[in-house]
């Protein structure tokens, strides 16, 4: 399984393999979302006291990734009655129903095409596994935790913004980047590309060495 699994896992700038499967709101497949970008993202086991958090917490926040066009779609290798149960319950704890699919992968067939389970971990549970998809179906960046730790949502809409934002601007994002924060220009390929700092600043450059260049963009662009 091991094996299978690491020949399987995705990789960054790769087509997202297709699947159908079961889940809370039936059968999906995820190219069915094609033109949204997807965050494909994988749990241990329903009824879990982590588990429980992230969930309610991604249901809080899921306006947050609908504004950017983010489709959420949970896993885990629980049936869909399972699943069905566990988030009744979450919505009788937070008062918030979950919005999005949980897909059942009780064959774990999805798991292993996204090398989600890490037997070092769980034989049987999938680690809490990422993966950011673009809206032409791409894998742009994948995240792995393992079972004992929450994920950051912050961070997790930061990078979409960070995706979505190079994507449309081909530029790259800085240490610590935030939204409305300022983003590196690409490095110059030539020599003749090279521009002094007199000539980057009257471009509207941040000038800190010639291959180092920051401008402002607007994030809503």
């Amino acid at each position: 399984m091991e094996s299978d699994v690491a020949q399987t896992l995705p990789r960054i700038g790769e087509p997202a393999p297709d699947f159908e499967a079961n889940s809370t709101a039936g059968t999906i497949r995820l190219s069915q979302f094609r033109g949204k970008w997807v965050m494909l993202f994988s749990h241990p086991a329903d009824f879990t006291p982590v588990c429980t958090t992230e969930i309610s917490e991604f249901a809080r926040r899921n306006e947050e990734f609908v504004r950017r066009n983010v489709q959420l779609l949970g896993l885990s290798v629980d049936g869909v009655p399972s699943h069905i149960g566990w988030t009744r319950d979450i919505a009788g704890l937070t008062g918030r129903p979950v919005p999005f699919p949980i897909i059942s992968d009780l064959d774990m067939h999805v798991s292993r095409l996204y090398g989600m389970l890490h037997p070092g971990e769980s034989n049987t549970a999938t680690v809490r596994s990422v993966f950011f998809i673009d809206d032409k179906g791409v894998v742009r960046a994948l995240i792995y935790y393992p079972l004992s730790t929450g994920r950051n949502v912050d961070e997790l809409l930061r990078v979409f913004d960070a995706l979505q934002l190079t994507s449309r601007h081909g530029v790259s994002t800085p240490v610590d980047w935030q939204p409305g924060q300022p983003v590196v220009v690409p490095a110059p390929a030539t020599t003749e590309a090279v521009l002094d700092r007199e000539q980057a600043e009257a471009q509207g450059l941040d000038y800190r060495t010639w291959y180092l260049r920051l401008k402002q963009v607007d994030p809503n662009s």
